[in-house]
């Protein structure tokens, strides 16, 4: 067998550090495989980016605020399938249509909202007041929005794994944000170590993984929050309340897929008390913290995978 060298790339998208590493027989085909992945995750952004008023998103909340259709491509389509069905699996916590609720919670000003400002978004929340038929998405109520970050980020992992294997990447790794896919173990055979963050412990990891496959997200309230007399708001809102989830603290999720292990994180933090059951009955390699710091989940003190 040929000897292969280790190579490593950083950049930035979509708002996090990103990095592919990887084996390859020479530096040109490492370079082509790289750069094929960073045009691909840049080409999401860019298509999906609520921050660019040219992106396709822009384009179809243009619509939304006026309450009307939109006919969208095949890709869009896939992933409004996608959320659909994580909408009716998690009885309509996971919703694309929340992310109108930042309007009311300014995490960098360090203010919570008042409730008349929730409630005003409320109104405007909810996957099933949308009409999806296939290939046209119909807005029954004007001002509503859709954002994809729940999902966008993690399907690019996804692809971005299955293009290094077309590029004939055999042996490597993608982390986009802290959301992980295997292309596959060392080229030595041995697996990934991946670090799972303490939520609580600046820099902590809670947990060491060795992975030769499958994917890794996580969803957690450390990333944006405000600490407001001893009470933290994390950033994961639950579209039916308008407010931050409040006994989850961290999730972490292991699937074949990067984009099912990333809803399903989100899901459980959503899911509050009911959270633990939920993971536990969906079968996924998981470990959750909660806001008290008590731990539990299938990966909780195991390092093989």
């Amino acid at each position: 067998m040929a000897h292969l060298n280790y190579y490593h790339y950083d950049f930035k998208a979509m708002g996090s550090p990103c990095s592919i590493q990887l084996y390859a027989g020479s530096a040109k085909k490492a370079q082509r495989a790289a750069r094929i992945v960073m045009d691909d995750v840049y080409r999401l952004e860019a298509k999906y980016s609520r921050y660019r008023a040219d992106s396709f998103l822009s384009q179809m909340n243009r619509v939304a605020a006026q309450g009307g259709c939109i006919q969208v491509d095949d890709e869009t389509a896939g992933l409004l399938d996608y959320a659909t069905a994580c909408h009716q699996q998690s009885d309509g916590l996971f919703d694309i249509t929340s992310g109108i609720l930042r309007r009311a919670w300014d995490f960098k000003a360090g203010k919570i909202p008042v409730q008349e400002a929730v409630q005003l978004l409320l109104e405007k929340i909810g996957w099933h007041k949308i009409s999806w038929q296939r290939p046209v998405l119909t807005f029954t109520v004007a001002g509503m929005e859709i954002d994809f970050g729940g999902v966008v980020k993690e399907y690019a992992v996804d692809r971005a794994a299955s293009l290094c294997r077309d590029a004939g990447i055999e042996h490597g790794l993608v982390n986009l944000g802290g959301d992980i896919k295997i292309i596959g173990p060392h080229d030595d055979g041995s697996p990934w170590r991946v670090a799972i963050r303490h939520p609580r412990i600046p820099g902590g990891v809670l947990q060491t993984l060795l992975l030769h496959s499958g994917a890794l997200a996580s969803s957690g309230d450390y990333e944006r929050c405000i600490t407001l007399n001893g009470i933290r708001y994390g950033h994961v809102l639950n579209p039916k309340t308008g407010w931050p989830v409040h006994f989850m603290a961290a999730v972490s999720v292991i699937g074949e897929f990067c984009v099912v292990a990333g809803s399903a994180s989100t899901i459980g933090m959503l899911k509050e008390e009911d959270g633990p059951e939920w993971l536990s009955t969906l079968g996924l390699p998981h470990v959750w913290v909660n806001v008290q710091g008590e731990s539990g989940g299938s990966l909780l003190g195991k390092a093989l995978m």
